[in-house]
């Protein structure tokens, strides 16, 4: 049996828009989708006893809503769903170990203000170990195309970029292998991007700056990029790639790159963190601010 795709659904407009997208990529990953409300018990309710009437019932029609939506748009999809008991971010983060990919909302104002993300869905980014995927509130099919000739919205043209941001300094196979699938996927072309910026002169010694220009700068770390991503494009040769060497800093680089774009992916390091949840300032400003759906992958 395949690993699920795995949406959590809480009845939000937000979580409605994770479960549809997470059918569509359900269906190009020839996956079953699993639906996931997690509930918070009451914390003086004794171990093993189930959840009240009204409980269920919430759980049961945020499940049936999130259900509707999904067929609605993917009919052929298989799917099923399941009632687990919070804290939510941990119910979702053990539900997270069985699955493919697991695909949450994240409260939205607009492409323009980046959308809030909530604590459950950022405490989950920042520990689980497989893929998460963030889906903003009013994402439709039709936004992961490209527009049809006449500037209308369409799902019958091809798909918009997949961009992937890379940090040559410790680039990832799990980050980079996610990427190019998710490209190869959808037919879509990957756009890599590394930024770059140039050293402080505090940090260099007399003369260091002259040694290596800015022009020359950036063709080293073009070569380097290409270097890196020379064993996947021969593994993935159908994907078209675009290489991007900004000297930018790298979460400004991404946030344009990612605008137009039907898919950001990200790396996030796991680590022990003694308080709260926490992501790099990369990863932090991209789940924050970016107007498309963001590709999380969890390496050591």
């Amino acid at each position: 049996m395949f690993a699920p795709v795995i949406s959590g659904v809480d009845g939000s407009a937000e979580s409605l828009a994770a479960a549809e997208w997470a059918a569509r990529e359900a269906v190009r990953r020839e996956r079953p989708l699993r639906l996931v409300h997690a509930w918070n018990g009451h914390p003086r309710k004794a171990e093993g006893e189930p959840a009240n009437a009204s409980q269920r019932h919430l759980a049961r029609r945020a499940l049936r809503q999130a259900e509707a939506r999904v067929r609605g748009a993917c009919r052929g999809v298989g799917l099923d769903d399941k009632q687990v008991e919070g804290p939510a971010t941990a119910a979702l983060l053990h539900a997270a170990e069985q699955a493919d990919l697991l695909v949450l909302g994240s409260r939205g104002l607009s492409g323009f203000t980046g959308f809030l993300v909530g604590s459950v869905a950022l405490g989950v980014v920042a520990k689980a170990t497989r893929p998460v995927v963030l889906v903003r509130a009013g994402e439709e099919a039709e936004d992961e195309h490209l527009p049809a000739e006449d500037g209308s919205a369409s799902t019958r043209t091809g798909y918009r970029d997949v961009v992937l941001g890379i940090d040559l300094s410790d680039a990832r196979d799990e980050v980079i292998e996610f990427a190019f699938e998710a490209a190869r996927l959808r037919g879509a072309r990957l756009r890599v991007v590394h930024a770059w910026q140039p050293p402080s002169a505090l940090g260099l010694g007399p003369g260091d700056i002259a040694l290596v220009s800015a022009p020359r700068r950036a063709e080293e770390w073009q070569g380097f990029l290409s270097a890196v991503l020379q064993l996947w494009r021969d593994k993935y040769a159908d994907v078209d790639v675009l290489e991007s060497v900004v000297a930018d800093k790298a979460s400004t680089a991404l946030l344009r790159a990612a605008s137009g774009a039907s898919l950001l992916v990200i790396g996030h390091r796991l680590a022990d963190r003694p308080v709260g949840p926490r992501t790099g300032p990369v990863a932090h400003a991209a789940i924050h601010h970016a107007g498309c759906p963001v590709a999380v992958v969890p390496h050591e």
